[in-house]
């Protein structure tokens, strides 16, 4: 599986520099595995470029998997209700987590 990683500011001015940086994963053949681990900062217009590569990909047989999304990057995309286009559940799992120990 191929990886491509997202940069830690994908503000609306940085859109067209995202596009080009997956336009030559759009057609890959097989999953492609995004590392969305580093986004610090999130625009719309970054969601919407994000979510026509996906559908493009499925559209052309293509799984496309988010890895370690950040909390920032999971928000925007619930916030914008496109959680299930990008393949993401509504929350991490964190099912090992200290934090959800009663």
């Amino acid at each position: 599986m191929s990886t491509v990683a997202l940069a830690q500011d994908l503000g609306i001015e940085s859109t067209s520099e995202l596009k080009q940086h997956l336009a030559p994963h759009l057609g890959r053949n097989g999953a492609l595995r995004v590392d969305a681990s580093q986004v610090g900062r999130v625009h719309t217009a970054a969601i919407q470029v994000l979510c026509a590569f996906v559908l493009a990909r499925r559209q052309a047989g293509h799984a496309t998997v988010f890895d370690d999304a950040t909390d920032t990057f999971r928000d925007a995309a619930r916030l914008l209700g496109v959680l299930q286009t990008l393949g993401l559940d509504a929350t991490p799992d964190k099912s090992n987590s200290v934090e959800n120990v009663a």
